[in-house]
């Protein structure tokens, strides 16, 4: 595990493994989420819509939303 430290600035340096397995590079932005004590850095999708397709799939029974559009 490695320590960082925030400098006077405000500032930190990614150690090379979080970078290299993040795929991110000088000048790339990241995405920051905190949930309580916990912060997630993450870099941002390039493309919203390519990263989430997918994420549904399976979430509801064969059918389920067939049914549910024909509804409306």
């Amino acid at each position: 595990m490695k320590r960082l430290k925030l400098s006077s600035k405000n500032q930190i340096v990614l150690p090379r493994e979080a970078r290299e397995a993040m795929s991110v590079r000088g000048g790339d932005e990241l995405v920051v989420v905190v949930k309580g004590r916990v912060t997630l850095l993450m870099p941002k999708p390039k493309k919203y819509a390519q990263e989430l397709s997918g994420l549904g799939r399976g979430l509801y029974p064969k059918g389920y939303l067939k049914k549910e559009r024909g509804s409306w």
